[in-house]
Formats: C-alpha cells, sequence, structure tokens
C-alpha cells in the first residue's frame, strides 16, 4: 500500500486515538521534527485562529454532552474526561499562541523591530529569540 503526504497516519491504538506528535503536528501545522517555520502572514494567522475558535466549540459542546451520557448511564469515566479536556488545553494553548503571533505581526507594522540573526522579530523585553532560542545578548557573538 502507498502512502501520500496528504493522508493521515494509521491511529496508534484500536481505540483510533492517533499518537501525540501526529496530532500535534496536525493541530500546530508544523512538523515537530525540523525548526519552527517563519512567521506567517496575519490573514493566515486569522484565518487559523477563526477556525480553531469553532473547533474549540464544538469541543467543548462534546465534551458536555460526554459528561451528560455519563451521568446519565451512571458510568463516569475521569480518563475519557481528562483526555478531552487535555484535547482543549492543547487548543487553548495553539489560540493564546495565535493572538501572541498576530500581536507580534501587528507590530511589525507599526514599529520597526530587531531581528536576530536567524530572521525572527525580537520582541521588546524579550530575552530569547522566539524561533531559534538563542539568547539575546550573544546575537552578535
Amino acid at each position: 500500500m502507498s502512502s501520500s503526504s496528504s493522508r493521515l497516519p494509521e491511529p496508534a491504538d484500536p481505540a483510533g486515538r492517533v499518537a501525540e506528535p501526529v496530532v500535534r503536528a496536525r493541530l500546530f501545522g508544523r512538523n515537530e521534527e525540523t525548526a519552527a517555520p517563519a512567521l506567517p502572514g496575519p490573514s493566515r494567522l486569522r484565518r487559523e485562529r477563526r477556525s480553531l475558535l469553532r473547533l474549540r466549540e464544538e469541543l467543548l459542546r462534546d465534551l458536555g454532552g460526554l459528561m451528560l451520557e455519563m451521568v446519565r448511564r451512571d458510568q463516569f469515566r475521569q480518563d475519557l474526561l481528562l483526555e478531552r479536556c487535555a484535547e482543549l488545553t492543547e487548543l487553548d494553548a495553539r489560540l493564546a499562541e495565535l493572538d501572541g503571533l498576530l500581536a507580534v505581526s501587528f507590530s511589525l507594522r507599526r514599529a520597526p523591530v530587531e531581528r536576530c540573526d536567524c530572521g525572527a522579530p525580537i520582541l521588546p523585553g524579550a530575552s530569547f529569540c522566539p524561533r531559534c532560542g538563542l539568547p539575546v545578548g550573544e546575537r552578535d557573538a
């Protein structure tokens, strides 16, 4: 069987859950083994943020429905609830990251920003580069 780059990987276990690095790669839109991507444009960031907000609302509704069904059937499964809450927490972290990237994107338009050797913008007061992790004071060395 040939695999294509657009196909999703096979589930990691019989329950249908996909391995965590694959979920992170799909959720965060990058390969965990490569360097961080360049800063995308604001329109792309806003589009991703809107789609993640819709997904968040759907996951919250599903979580409420799952809890209701557990109460109705008197079968409480804490592990399942924790798994769904972890998904929402990851999603919230990505939304916070997008908000930060949007703020940087808009601040780049307003005032010139100092850049690291790797090309990433250095935020005022930052100690490290957000892309390569190099300390700000050691960039010139």
